[in-house]
């Protein structure tokens, strides 16, 4: 998919997800009843024209209150996005996705596309959604720890809350500025690697990442057309080989590959393996 064609997406999902922008000018979170409904990517409930709520941060406040309550309505939706979407959701729907798409066009006179403990790092966004997600909230009640100590889309939230009331600038203390420093080595590594908070600190695009084998969108190889060329993995900034691979959990389904395939070998799918086969039968 062109280039410009998925940022326009990624903008227009972006404000559909944040469309009360009365906050931006009254400095207060929209309360909406839309706020009762969870949105498919890291898009804080805070963020003053937010008209969704953040999954993760749902499941934690389930979680992590004094009265346990099994999130069933959180994790429907989420399994819903998942099967249906998969990683498609960090390539076109995610409002923090879409900033470090942004952040990493600053030219910058070197850009990192991998280094030697790239793979391993990336298994720590299951250890977040694990640990800071799931367990610790369970055990330490009233305690979000995700969108406490580590989310820096909840961090940007505050910020444009505060600039929208300046009064509430006084109101921050040092857990927040712990949280302007994660947010500032984000927006810093996302300049020089792609999408650094999706590889390796994301719970949300892990919880994602489990279903990219088996959701309803599909990247697709036509072995009889691919040549080995490479042409896909040279384009993906995700270092996905999609002529090996089309089903790796680091794919977000972004196209690049697609566009990049000389011999249109590459395209997405939108019916299971089987079903698709059967059609072409009939």
């Amino acid at each position: 998919m062109d280039n410009k064609k998925r940022l326009a997406i990624q903008g227009i999902a972006a404000l559909i997800q944040n469309a009360d922008l009365r906050g931006f000018f009254n400095g207060r979170v929209s309360q909406l009843p839309t706020k009762q409904v969870c949105v498919p990517g890291l898009n804080c409930y805070s963020c003053p024209s937010a008209l969704g709520a953040c999954p993760v941060g749902s499941l934690q406040n389930a979680l992590s209150s004094y009265k346990f309550r099994f999130p069933y309505y959180v994790l429907g939706l989420l399994i819903f996005f998942a099967a249906l979407l998969g990683r498609a959701v960090c390539g076109f729907l995610c409002p923090f996705g879409l900033l470090q798409d942004l952040l990493h066009k600053i030219p910058f006179f070197r850009k990192i596309r991998t280094f030697r403990a790239d793979k391993y790092l990336r298994y720590i966004k299951y250890a977040v959604l694990i640990i800071a997600v799931i367990v610790l909230p369970v055990f330490v009640k009233l305690t979000p720890v995700f969108c406490k100590y580590i989310c820096p889309s909840g961090t940007v939230s505050g910020l444009l809350l505060a600039f929208s009331d300046t009064k509430l600038f006084s109101l921050f203390g040092s857990m927040f500025m712990w949280k302007v420093c994660v947010l500032g080595i984000t927006v810093l590594a996302s300049i020089i690697i792609y999408r650094p908070f999706c590889k390796y600190l994301c719970p949300l695009g892990a919880f994602y990442a489990l279903f990219n084998k088996v959701s309803l969108v599909q990247l697709k190889t036509d072995s009889a057309k691919c040549t080995g060329c490479k042409a896909c993995f040279r384009a993906c900034d995700m270092c996905v080989d999609p002529s090996t691979n089309p089903a790796s959990a680091e794919c977000i389904r972004c196209g690049r590959c697609i566009s990049a395939c000389p011999e249109g070998a590459l395209k997405y799918s939108f019916l299971p393996e089987k079903k698709a086969k059967e059609e072409k039968r009939i």
